[in-house]
């Protein structure tokens, strides 16, 4: 199996009538999500996309892709939130968080758009100096203030440097099919663009052209990514069974911690790689549970790093929370720790020992500890850190968002929360048609 969820140690705090109770919940939640019946079936594209995607586009994503990586140094990517996340750890998880560091045949990538700052701008524009740029700005609208401003940026950068039909070559597009301000300034301009689907919310949208084109040009292997998702796809909607079906076990585990007050989720992973994936499933289950005020918060550690500072809460402090780790089973990358005549440190006994069984050894006696203390974990282990492998992972979670959110009571697929900062800050940057919100909160801000 490419992927298997081991329940060992979150089950002696569950109750086993709980388990079965919650099983026809599970069930209809499972049969609405496929039949589209639920709340938001207007964005369930993703549930097929592993098999329903546009052959063709996919072929010219692969194509610019190439073209990519034989005109350019520096890719960047624009965008924010799913836009921008999915890709992200996508890249860092299969390559690794140096990628760019690596000597490789591939342009390094770099993300913006993805925040407001001008340092990190500036920094950003200092490293494209003297090199070749391509960018792909991916947004919906178009006016999204983050990636909108960040495109206004690099456009002005590639046009000074290779004037208006140089860089239009060099500037690819990621918007809605037919409609939204940025669609009519691509084709206006000449730039080739590729589909936000209709049917597909940003958070899922990592195994469409939103992710498919970054990825490509990391040089991962797409056609493996989406076969791994849909060989997940098939799995995991053929039956809502808790005992057959993982990614169903996994719903209902957290559901029941849930309703035992376990109010945060904390996924773990023992490499640095999975830091950015991580954040991708913050998004995905935060921004799809957290509404109605309901939902489990959704955290995240890396250990043993982070066992030196939130390890004590997670060991000690309030009992609200529990973890599901994953972990890679076959690591491609060895590395023995060394002898040493003087001994220090004390460690010759791990003379020759690979840092893969340390760490190994780290995971499963710290789960050990957590359990002890009070603090279930899930363990979710994935077979390798292949691109086939990293489908399914995503397929995985995304499926289990949709059903999960569906026993929640929740409307998995809509963000309602999020435009409150942005009416705010356009009012506070005097946006016309906000004139009496800006004075309003500027009185608040006194």
């Amino acid at each position: 199996m490419t992927l298997t969820l081991n329940d060992k140690y979150i089950k002696p705090f569950v109750d086993e009538g709980d388990l079965k109770a919650i099983q026809n919940e599970i069930s209809d939640a499972h049969a609405r999500l496929l039949a589209k019946t639920g709340e938001g079936n207007d964005f369930l594209g993703w549930i097929t996309l592993p098999d329903d995607y546009d052959k063709d586009e996919f072929a010219r994503i692969q194509k610019a892709a190439k073209k990519i990586q034989k005109s350019c140094d520096v890719f960047i990517v624009i965008g924010i939130g799913g836009s921008y996340l999915g890709s992200r750890a996508v890249i860092e998880f299969v390559k690794s968080p140096m990628y760019n560091s690596i000597k490789k045949d591939t342009p390094d990538i770099y993300f913006s758009g993805c925040n407001i700052s001008a340092q990190s701008m500036n920094e950003l524009l200092q490293i494209c100096e003297g090199k070749d740029v391509c960018i792909n700005v991916i947004s919906k609208s178009g006016t999204t203030t983050e990636p909108a401003v960040a495109f206004r940026i690099f456009r002005e950068l590639l046009e000074k440097k290779y004037g208006k039909d140089g860089a239009k070559d060099r500037i690819f597009v990621t918007t809605d099919k037919a409609r939204g301000t940025l669609k009519k300034f691509a084709d206006e301009s000449g730039y080739e663009t590729f589909v936000v689907p209709d049917d597909v919310g940003g958070r899922f949208s990592v195994l469409s052209a939103v992710g498919l084109l970054p990825i490509a040009v990391s040089g991962i292997d797409i056609e493996m990514l989406m076969k791994g998702a849909s060989d997940a796809a098939k799995l995991y909607t053929a039956s809502s069974d808790i005992q057959s079906n993982d990614c169903m076990k996994y719903v209902a585990y957290r559901n029941l911690m849930y309703r035992d007050g376990k109010a945060t989720e904390v996924l773990v992973s023992y490499e640095p790689y999975a830091t950015m994936f991580n954040e991708w499933w913050k998004q995905l289950y935060g921004e799809s549970e957290g509404k109605d005020k309901k939902g489990l918060f959704p955290a995240s550690v890396i250990f043993s790093t982070d066992l030196h500072s939130l390890g004590q809460f997670i060991q000690d402090g309030s009992r609200n929370l529990f973890e599901t780790v994953v972990s890679v089973v076959n690591e491609e990358e060895k590395r023995a720790i060394p002898y040493d005549e003087a001994n220090i440190d004390t460690l010759n006994f791990l003379a020759n020992v690979d840092l893969n069984e340390v760490n190994k050894m780290a995971m499963k006696g710290t789960i050990l500890a957590h359990v002890d203390g009070g603090a279930p974990n899930m363990l979710i282990e994935l077979n390798d850190r292949s691109a086939y492998s990293m489908g399914h992972l995503i397929y995985f979670f995304e499926f289990a968002c949709g059903v999960s959110g569906y026993v929640l009571g929740v409307n998995p697929f809509n963000q309602p929360g999020v435009e409150a900062y942005k009416k705010n800050m356009f009012a506070l940057l005097g946006k016309p048609g906000y004139e009496e919100q800006k004075k309003e909160l500027e009185e608040r801000l006194k």
